[in-house]
């Protein structure tokens, strides 16, 4: 019997079903939120954990500058979830919500718990939206 691979979204579900992680729920809540911002984004696992991507058209670039991956999950601390954008300094973040300034263009955002990601939604919302308009189609 051959094993079926799994589609990047049941990848995801079965990531946070089988995750033993405290903050389980506000992964799936944050998921939803970033799903929810825009048609063109999709999800699979990339570095061990979920990730979301630009998925549609885009103008020809070295895949090692990561520049259709728009947010990974960090899930290494029980506290909260780290949400990395490895392409971050893209964005002219005028609401603070961007953390962190790294060389290689990172930035990051910290949800603790569902008050916090309410708190913070439009504004992870705005960002996104932010980013992907500054894809080069």
């Amino acid at each position: 019997m051959t094993k079926e691979k799994l589609s990047g979204s049941e990848q995801v579900s079965q990531f946070i079903s089988e995750s033993l992680h405290p903050l389980k729920e506000v992964m799936q809540a944050i998921r939803e939120v970033i799903l929810g911002t825009d048609t063109t984004i999709a999800e699979h696992i990339k570095w061990n954990a979920p990730a979301f991507y630009y998925n549609s058209e885009m103008a020809a670039f070295n895949a090692k500058e990561y520049k259709r991956d728009l947010v990974v999950y960090n899930v290494r601390n029980n506290d909260y979830i780290l949400l990395i954008l490895p392409t971050g300094n893209v964005i002219n973040d005028a609401s603070g919500l961007l953390e962190g300034s790294y060389e290689d263009g990172r930035r990051m955002v910290t949800i603790k718990n569902l008050e916090d990601l309410s708190a913070k939604k439009e504004k992870l919302q705005s960002i996104i939206k932010q980013w992907i308009d500054k894809v080069e189609k």
